[in-house]
C-alpha cells in the first residue's frame, strides 16, 4: 500500500508493522468484521419473522397445525448448534441442487444417489464451478443466513410463545367485549404488549447469536475467525514476504476486544429499548394494586 513497501525486507519495526497490516490479506480480514456485522443485520430480523410465525402456528387452536410449531421449536433447541448447522447446511445445498437437477436435467438417467455419492448434472451445481469467487461466497453467505435464522428463530419462537402466553387474558378478553374480532385483539391488545415480556429472553438470545458468529468458520464462509487462523499462524520466508512467529493469540485477543465492544454496545442499546417498552408499566401495576 504504502511506497516504502517494495522491499519489506530492509524495512524497521514500525514500518514494517504497517505494511505487514495493509496487505490484501488484511483488508480481506477487515472486511470479514463487516461480514460478520451484515450476518447479524440481516439473520435478528429474518430469525424473529421465523420466531414469530413459529410462536404463532405452535399457539393455533389447529390441532396439526400446533403440532407443527411446537415440533419445530422442540426439534430445533433439542440438537446441538454445531450438528444441526452441519447437517442442515450440507440438506440444503443438495436440496436446491437436487430441485435444479430435477428441472435442468429432465433425460438425466443416472441416480443422483449412488452410495455416499450425490451427483447431480453439471449444470444443477450451486454455484456453477465456472462461477465467479463472489457468487460462491455470497451462495455460502446466504445458506449460513438461512441456516442461523431457522435455528435461532426456534429459540426466538419460544420465547414470543411464553410472552404472548404472559399477556393477561382478562385485556383479550376486554377488547373483544368491546366488539373487536380474535384478529383485531391479537394485533391491538396482544402483539404491542407481548414485546415487554419478551424482550428479556430477545436480549440473551441476541447475545448469544452475536457469540455463535464464528460458527460461520464451520459453514466454509472466510470470517474473521478464519483469516485470524491464517494470518496469526507462523510464516517463513519462503511462503510469504512478512515471516512471522505464530501470532494467532494477538489476532484472537483482537476478536475478544471486537466482540467485548459489540455485545457491550447492545447492551447499552437493549437497555434503553426495554426502559422505553416499559415505560408507563410500574403506573399501571401500582394502580392495579391501589
Amino acid at each position: 500500500m504504502f511506497a516504502y513497501c517494495a522491499d519489506p525486507a530492509t524495512l524497521d519495526t514500525l514500518p514494517w508493522l504497517s505494511c505487514f497490516l495493509t496487505t490484501g490479506v488484511h483488508f480481506a480480514f477487515y472486511a470479514a468484521f463487516i461480514k460478520v456485522v451484515l450476518l447479524l443485520a440481516i439473520t435478528a430480523p429474518v430469525a424473529l419473522a421465523f420466531g414469530f410465525a413459529g410462536a404463532m402456528t405452535a399457539r393455533s387452536r389447529i390441532l396439526p397445525v400446533s403440532w407443527l410449531g411446537k415440533g419445530y421449536i422442540s426439534i430445533v433447541r433439542g440438537v446441538p448448534d454445531i450438528a444441526f448447522f452441519l447437517f442442515f447446511v450440507i440438506a440444503l445445498d443438495q436440496g436446491f441442487e437436487y430441485l435444479r437437477h430435477v428441472v435442468l436435467c429432465p433425460d438425466w438417467d443416472q441416480p443422483v444417489r449412488q452410495g455416499n455419492d450425490f451427483l447431480v448434472c453439471p449444470a444443477a451445481k450451486l454455484p456453477l464451478g465456472t462461477a465467479p469467487e463472489w457468487q460462491h461466497e455470497f451462495y455460502g453467505f446466504f445458506l449460513a443466513v438461512i441456516t442461523f435464522a431457522l435455528v435461532f428463530g426456534a429459540f426466538a419462537a419460544n420465547v414470543l410463545y411464553g410472552a404472548m402466553r404472559s399477556v393477561p387474558r382478562g385485556q383479550m378478553e376486554t377488547a373483544e367485549a368491546y366488539g373487536m374480532s380474535r384478529r383485531q385483539a391479537f394485533w391491538r391488545i396482544m402483539v404491542p404488549q407481548m414485546w415487554v415480556y419478551a424482550l428479556p429472553g430477545l436480549s440473551n438470545l441476541w447475545m448469544v447469536l452475536v457469540k455463535a458468529t464464528p460458527l460461520l468458520f464451520l459453514l466454509g464462509v472466510e470470517d474473521i475467525v478464519y483469516w485470524a487462523r491464517e494470518l496469526g499462524g507462523t510464516k517463513t520466508p519462503r511462503f510469504t514476504d512478512y515471516p512471522h512467529g505464530d501470532w494467532r493469540m494477538w489476532y484472537f485477543l483482537a476478536l475478544l476486544v471486537f466482540y467485548l465492544a459489540f455485545t457491550r454496545v447492545s447492551e447499552v442499546l437493549l437497555e434503553r429499548l426495554n426502559t422505553r417498552l416499559s415505560r408507563g408499566q410500574s403506573t399501571i401495576t401500582k394502580r392495579a394494586g391501589a
